[in-house]
C-alpha cells in the first residue's frame, strides 16, 4: 500500500423497486466529501436543511458520473424539494435572519458585481493625501455601454484578504479616495454608481486622528451638491455613517436581503437592553430591512434576490441589479443638473419629516 489511504467502494445497493437501485440508501452509505464538509461552514443555521439537500444532489450527480447511472428522476425530485425548501425558508425570514443573510460570507461583493455587471473597469487608487485604502474600490467602468464611475466597499473572502481590506471598514483616506473619484465624475459629467456593504467606518484611534468624522461629513455635503446622477445600492450591510458616506444619492436601491441602519442589532441591544442576546428584538425595532425602509420612503427600489438569496446565484442577482441600475440611470439622465440637485434635496428633506396631523 505504501502508506496510501484507500477508500473501499461500497457495492451498488439493489434493494428497491424491480431491481432499481435505492439511491437514498446509496447516498446514506456514501461518505461525505471534503468539499461538502467545508461548504457547511458557510451555511447559516436556518439553511441547514437546504445544505443537506444540496449535498445529496451533489453526491448523487458525482456517483452517477462515476458509475454511469441514470438518476434523472431522483435528481428532479430532489431539485423540487430544494426549491420548495428555499422558498419556504427565504419568504419567511425574520429581521435578524435577514441581517445574517446580508453578512453571508458567500454573498457577492463589489468586485464580483464589477465583473458580472460592468465592463472595461479601470481601478483608480489613493486619496492623493495620505495612502491607499483597499476597503473601498473604485474606478471607471461601462454599464450597458455607458461610462460610469463605480465606487464600493470591499470585504475579503478569507482572513488574509479581510486584513488587507480591513473587513470592509474604511479609514478616512478611503472616503477621501471615494470623494476624489466622485468629483472626477462630476468634472466629466458622468453618473456615479455606489455599492454599499460595510459594518461601518473604522473606529480606530488612527482613523479618528486623521479625521474620520470630517471625511464622512465632507462626503455627505459634496454628494448632496454633485451635479450628476447618483445611484446607490445596498448590496449587503449598510452600517451607519460608514455606509452613508457613499450613500447620498438620487436613487437608493436595496437588494432584498440587505440591511441599512444607524447601528448594528448587537450594538443596539447592548445599549438599550444591556445584553447582546436581545439582538433579535433590536433588529425588529430598528426597521432595517429593505421592505421596512421602502415602506418608510428611505429606499426607492427593492431589487428581488433569487430564491435562496444572492449567495445562491450570483449571475441571476447581478442580472437583476444590472437591469435596475440601467432603469434608474435612464430616468435620471432626462433631468438637468439643477433638476437633479433640487429633487435630491427634496428627497432627503422628506425623510423623518414630522407630520403632527398624520
Amino acid at each position: 500500500m505504501g502508506g496510501e489511504l484507500r477508500q473501499k467502494r461500497s457495492p451498488i445497493p439493489t434493494a428497491g423497486r424491480a431491481g432499481v437501485p435505492d439511491f437514498t440508501l446509496l447516498l446514506l452509505n456514501s461518505p461525505p466529501r471534503v468539499e461538502d464538509i467545508l461548504a457547511t461552514i458557510a451555511h447559516l443555521d436556518f439553511e441547514k436543511a437546504i445544505s443537506e439537500v444540496e449535498g445529496q444532489i451533489d453526491r448523487l450527480q458525482s456517483l452517477a458520473r462515476e458509475r454511469g447511472l441514470d438518476v434523472s428522476a431522483e435528481l428532479r425530485s430532489l431539485e423540487r424539494k430544494l426549491h420548495s425548501l428555499k422558498r419556504d425558508v427565504f419568504e419567511n425570514l425574520s429581521p435578524i435572519e435577514r441581517v445574517q443573510v446580508a453578512r453571508h460570507p458567500r454573498r457577492p461583493y463589489t468586485l464580483d458585481y464589477l465583473n458580472l455587471i460592468f465592463t472595461d473597469f479601470v481601478e483608480l487608487h489613493g486619496d492623493r493625501l495620505y495612502r491607499e485604502d483597499e476597503s473601498i474600490v473604485g474606478g471607471w467602468a461601462r454599464l450597458d455601454g455607458e461610462s460610469v464611475m463605480v465606487i464600493g466597499h470591499q470585504k475579503g473572502r478569507d482572513m488574509k484578504e479581510n486584513l488587507r481590506r480591513n473587513f470592509g471598514m474604511p479609514h478616512p483616506e478611503g472616503y477621501r479616495k471615494a470623494l476624489r473619484l466622485m468629483e472626477q465624475a462630476g468634472k466629466f459629467g458622468r453618473p456615479v454608481v455606489t455599492l454599499i456593504d460595510t459594518p461601518g467606518a473604522y473606529p480606530g484611534l488612527g482613523a479618528e486622528e486623521r479625521g474620520q468624522a470630517e471625511a464622512i461629513a465632507r462626503n455627505l455635503r459634496s454628494m448632496a451638491a454633485l451635479p450628476v446622477p447618483i445611484v446607490a445600492t445596498v448590496i449587503g450591510e449598510g452600517g451607519s455613517g460608514g455606509a452613508l458616506a457613499i450613500g447620498v444619492a438620487d436613487r437608493l436601491l436595496m437588494l432584498e436581503n440587505s440591511v441599512y441602519s444607524v447601528i448594528s442589532p448587537e450594538g443596539c441591544a447592548a445599549i438599550l437592553w444591556k445584553s447582546g442576546t436581545e439582538r433579535d428584538r433590536a433588529a425588529a425595532a430598528l426597521k432595517m430591512t429593505a421592505t421596512d425602509l421602502r415602506g418608510l420612503g428611505i429606499a426607492d427600489v427593492v431589487v428581488p434576490e433569487p430564491t435562496g438569496g444572492a449567495h445562491s446565484d450570483w449571475d441571476e442577482t447581478a442580472s437583476r441589479l444590472k437591469q435596475a441600475l440601467i432603469t434608474q440611470l435612464a430616468e435620471l439622465r432626462t433631468l438637468s443638473p439643477d433638476q437633479l440637485l433640487e429633487q435630491r434635496s427634496e428627497k432627503y428633506l422628506r425623510i423623518g419629516k414630522w407630520c403632527p396631523d398624520a
